[in-house]
Order: C-alpha cells, then sequence, then structure tokens
C-alpha cells in the first residue's frame, strides 16, 4: 500500500510538471515577433572563396583583371551592365505633370552639389563601378570595362582616379586576390564620400558607419550587419533606390519587410504606423558623429580667401556643416517629382529639384524624415533655367574660374541653350534619412512631435494644428470632406 501511495504521488507531481510549467513558460514569455530576431529575414551570406591562387596576374589594366574574373564568373559583367550602378540612368518613367517618358539618373540629371556629370565624367566617374568613361562616347556595352575591384576588393588599397581607372600605384595582383563578398567599405568608398568628401551629401551616410558603435546605428553596430544584408543584390541588382537620384519607389524595401508590424505593445504607437514612417521616431538626428554639408554657395568661389574644407573653398563657394540636425519633415509615398534639364524656373524663389510626393490626403504616404541641403547655383538669367557648367579638367571652372566660360562649356555638353547671361538662384535638394537608426531607447517620445516646443510643423503637414487635439488624420480629412460638400 505504501509504494503504491509513493508511486501515486510521484505520478501526480509528474503530471502538474506536465500541465504547470508549459503555462508558466508560456505566461512568462514574451510573445515573439519578427523583431526578436534581427537575422530572421536576412539570407545567409554566399560563402567566400579564396582568390589568391587563381588572380596570379600579371594584370597590367583593370580591364585584364575583369577579364580574368569573366572566365569563372562568366554572367556577372553582363548582369552589371543591366544595373544602375553602371548605367547611372533610370528606366523610361513618367513624372508628374509631364506627357512624355523620360530617364533619370546621375548620367543625365541635376543636382545641386557638384551639379551635373555631363562635361565633368573623367573626375564624376571615379565613383563609376567601371573603366575609361571620359566622354558622352563611353561605351556601355563593353563588358570587360566593368569594374569588378571596386566592390569586391579587401585589401582597402584600392582607389579609383580620373575615368574611373585604378589609380596610379596600385596592386592588382594583390587586390584582385583579396576580392570576396563587398563590405562596408566597398559600398562606402562611394556612398560615403559623395559630393565631394566623407559625409557631405546624405547625412546618414559617411566613414562612421566602417566600424560604429550602437549609438551610431543599431543595425550595423550591435548586430554587425553589412550593407548587403539590407541592401540584398540578386544578379548584381541592388535593392534600394531612392530619390536623392531615382524618381519611383521601384526596387525600394521597408523596415516592414524584416520587421513585425506588430513589434510595438503599446496601441498608441502602432496607431501611427499608417501615418508616420519608422524612420521619423528611429531616426531623431542626422549625421550623429559627423557633420554634413547643409548648404552651398557656388556665388562666392573664385575668391582669394583663407580656405577651410569645411567653409569655404576657392573652387567651389562657402559651406554650412552641422551634426546632431534635427530632419526636417514631409508627407512622402516613395516617388518624388524631378526637375530636368531645360525646365524654366522662377528665379525669386526655391527651386525643388526632387519633391517628395504624397500629401495628407495620400493614402499611401508617410511622414518622412529628410536632410534638406540649400544651394545658391548658376543659372541662365535671360533663358531661366539651371545652368550645368563644366567644372572638371580643361577650360573647367576649377581650372580657370570662369563662370561664363565654364557655362558655355557645360552647356554644350549638356545640350542647353545658354544666352551668354547667369546669375544665380536658390534651390533644394531631399535627401531621405534611412540609415542611423538608433536604439530604440532613443526613439522620439510623445512630447518630441506632440507639445508646444515639438519638432512638427503641422500646419505645413496640411493638419489644422496638432492632430492630437484635431481628432488626427481620418477626422481631418472627414472634416475637409464636409467643408467642401457645404462650399457646394
Amino acid at each position: 500500500m505504501r509504494n503504491f501511495k509513493y508511486i501515486w504521488v510521484v505520478g501526480l507531481l509528474v503530471t502538474l510538471i506536465i500541465i504547470i510549467v508549459p503555462i508558466i513558460i508560456f505566461v512568462d514569455k514574451e510573445p515573439q515577433t519578427q523583431a526578436d530576431d534581427p537575422w530572421a529575414s536576412v539570407p545567409v551570406r554566399p560563402p567566400s572563396t579564396d582568390h589568391s591562387e587563381l588572380m596570379d596576374g600579371p594584370f597590367e589594366t583593370g580591364s585584364d583583371v575583369t577579364r580574368r574574373c569573366l572566365e569563372c564568373h562568366e554572367n556577372a559583367a553582363h548582369e552589371m551592365t543591366q544595373t544602375v550602378h553602371w548605367t547611372w540612368e533610370s528606366d523610361p518613367v513618367m513624372l508628374p505633370g509631364r506627357d512624355e517618358l523620360v530617364t533619370i539618373g546621375k548620367k543625365n540629371q541635376i543636382n545641386n552639389f557638384c551639379i551635373g556629370v555631363q562635361g565633368n565624367w573623367e573626375g564624376c566617374s571615379r565613383c563609376h563601378a567601371g573603366y575609361g568613361w571620359e566622354n558622352a562616347d563611353f561605351d556601355f556595352t563593353n563588358e570587360e570595362n566593368v569594374d569588378c575591384l571596386v566592390c569586391h576588393d579587401q585589401t582597402g588599397t584600392y582607389v579609383k582616379g580620373n575615368k574611373g581607372l585604378p589609380a596610379e600605384g596600385v596592386d592588382l595582383v594583390s587586390v584582385a586576390q583579396s576580392v570576396t563578398t563587398p563590405t562596408r567599405l566597398n559600398c562606402g568608398g562611394c556612398h560615403f564620400n559623395g559630393g565631394g568628401g566623407n559625409a557631405v551629401k546624405h547625412g546618414d551616410l559617411d566613414s562612421s558607419l566602417l566600424y560604429p558603435t550602437e549609438n551610431i546605428d543599431v543595425h550595423m553596430g550591435r548586430y554587425d550587419f553589412q550593407c548587403i544584408d539590407c541592401h540584398q543584390t540578386e544578379d548584381h541588382e541592388i535593392r534600394g533606390h531612392m530619390i536623392s537620384v531615382s524618381a519611383t519607389a521601384e526596387n525600394r524595401f521597408d523596415c516592414i519587410d524584416c520587421h513585425s508590424q506588430t513589434v510595438h505593445a503599446d496601441e498608441r504607437i502602432s496607431s501611427h504606423l499608417d501615418t508616420v514612417a519608422c524612420q521619423t521616431c528611429h531616426i531623431p538626428e542626422g549625421a550623429v558623429r559627423q557633420a554634413t554639408k547643409m548648404d552651398w554657395d557656388w556665388s562666392t568661389a573664385g575668391q582669394d580667401i583663407p580656405e577651410d574644407a569645411h567653409e569655404y573653398l576657392k573652387i567651389k563657394g562657402s559651406f554650412v556643416y552641422e551634426s546632431n540636425f534635427m530632419p526636417e519633415y514631409t508627407w512622402f509615398n516613395g516617388n518624388a517629382d524631378r526637375y530636368l534639364l531645360g525646365d524654366k524656373i522662377d528665379p525669386t524663389t526655391v527651386t525643388s529639384l526632387n519633391t517628395p510626393d504624397g500629401n495628407l490626403t495620400d493614402p499611401t504616404a508617410k511622414i518622412w524624415p529628410f536632410k534638406v541641403h540649400r544651394a545658391s547655383q548658376i543659372y541662365d538669367s535671360d533663358l531661366n533655367i539651371l545652368l550645368q557648367p563644366k567644372t572638371v579638367g580643361e577650360g573647367g571652372y576649377w581650372t580657370e574660374f570662369d563662370w561664363d566660360q565654364a557655362a558655355r562649356l557645360g552647356s554644350e555638353a549638356a545640350g542647353l541653350p545658354y544666352s551668354g547671361s547667369y546669375g544665380f538662384t536658390d534651390t533644394e535638394m531631399y535627401w531621405p534619412l534611412t540609415h542611423m537608426v538608433q536604439p530604440k531607447e532613443e526613439a522620439l517620445q510623445c512630447t518630441d512631435c506632440h507639445s508646444d516646443n515639438g519638432r512638427m510643423d503641422w500646419e505645413a503637414l496640411g493638419y489644422y494644428g496638432d492632430p492630437m487635439n484635431w481628432g488626427g488624420r481620418q477626422q481631418q480629412l472627414k472634416d475637409q470632406a464636409n467643408e467642401q460638400a457645404s462650399a457646394k
């Protein structure tokens, strides 16, 4: 009997453990979401191959290396030539208010940094993934002109010079033997240095991302993400177009491609997801370590005054740099308008070169953070069009300091008319902030936006005032519809 009682008691305890322990574990454990494992939606990086015995040289030119690469990677160069990293030009798109398709890209567009590529090919093409682009006749079909090394070198010694050719002194054999999957250094070699130097253009891309702490970028710092982990690539087509160069949301990816929309336990936060981009709260500041250029005045160039890379250069004019800047916010649905060469401007107002598309009534738009770069740049004061001056090389402004000559030569290269009269006008350019994501503890809090001194300009966004007081987007749209109906 005693043995039976012992067996019964033990059995009861085992039963209770089987029933109760899973309940305790289930209750105590937080629900799992995609965000709990940052690698859950990221493909495994391809294995690396040791090329030290495969690339024995000698290599006299970059194209010699490419020919060797193609012996094994037969389709790689062809794939590359189909991408915008090679063409610097989009497929034809229809812009708002236009009646014909146009192509958008660095190859044929204007910006308010170094202004334009045409006529300046040999300098600008230092960041082109090819060899020998020095004029309008560059052969984009020649696969041997593809530069494999700029994206795959791991020595850190590979440098490109004018026309995109390897700089003098580069050991092509050593570089070729080092190649493997691209790292931050490969991507950053061009993207961190766009606009003429480190941290100049983007406001969220600079050399601090090479070895960042989590307080610079939580994905790269805490989890050691490489660029290619998010900018996933297939057949050399890299995901991640944005309106700094392109005009559409094609090939774009979003935070929710990896993170669950149920990541927030607080429903008050989740209720913002239809109207506020993740980046707005999770990138509260731009240029968190290194100052970025916010303003560029070309009209002051050419003076023989003391130079400072962050304040004034004779060849470029005056600058204003800022770090830890507060973004500017506007509605954005992933698309943008674009100033095209030859478009008329009103020189008495600010010309936007890439106005983000979207507004309060657009259900696909969200409030996004931007760096807005402002500039004073050359225009034809008779024709009222922006000019694309020649700056690099023979006859260029950086050699002759002659704006009239630079405007004439640049206009010839770009196919623009030029009256012979020029002035300077104000422009602005929008750069979406998507990097330098902060740890969740540093995200914006309610009062950062919803307070008397909040960072949002609610009226500029289309609201009557703070939507917390007006019932939010849906209530305002309903009120607007009622007002329009009453007016009729």
